[in-house]
């Protein structure tokens, strides 16, 4: 795989400052909302979300004029990590690559969920960033395939959907959702695959 330009990153490009000062104020930003969002919704506070960041909210609005803006842009940024790691992870084994971007995608679906009422789905950031997380996973998923780690019977639409499935529910802890999507991942893999990984657990523990 070879990087691609997606058309998150132009967004994100265009977004972000130019300035190695403002660019700094803007990163932090992003990242403190992030973790606000995660942790309260999209109802957190923005002066939390400056105080998180170390800067004044005078600052924040002059980066984000809206909350709307701050929503999409952080959304941008979810999205344009997970294409970079798309990158990053392609010279693994085909089922190891796939497995690493998807439990990336799982912390990503968190932010997607306290920010996904303040987005429509038909809008032009909503649209561009879906076309650019298919283009980076998507290969992933093909190569997985036919590599003859994942079962055929299934698109990686139906990946998407069944992983963002099961991390729209709440868990009692981390713990119980790496195991859930485990299960689910389990039955992913294609039959031959699953008793070949069986067989050298088996021999592991031997």
């Amino acid at each position: 795989m070879t990087a691609e330009p997606y058309p998150v990153s132009e967004i994100v490009a265009s977004r972000r400052p130019h300035r190695k000062d403002a660019a700094r104020n803007y990163d932090a930003l992003l990242a403190a909302a992030r973790e606000a969002f995660a942790e309260r919704g999209a109802e957190a506070s923005l002066e939390d979300v400056a105080r998180r960041a170390g800067v004044g909210i005078g600052t924040l609005y002059r980066n984000f004029p809206t909350r709307r803006h701050l929503f999409e842009s952080v959304y941008a940024g979810e999205v344009e990590d997970l294409c970079r790691l798309a990158e990053e992870v392609s010279g693994l084994a085909p089922w190891d690559a796939l497995t690493s971007w998807l439990r990336r995608f799982v912390a990503y679906t968190v932010t997607k969920r306290a920010i996904r009422e303040a987005l429509n789905d038909e809008s032009e950031i909503f649209l561009a960033c879906r076309d650019s997380m298919y283009a980076a996973g998507g290969p992933l998923f093909t190569r997985a395939q036919r590599s003859g780690d994942v079962r055929t019977d299934m698109d990686f639409d139906d990946l998407v959907r069944m992983i963002a499935g099961i991390t729209a529910t709440n868990f009692l802890d981390d713990a119980q959702r790496e195991r859930v999507l485990s299960v689910a991942l389990d039955g992913v893999r294609a039959p031959l695959s699953r008793g070949a990984a069986g067989s050298r657990e088996d021999r592991d523990r031997g």
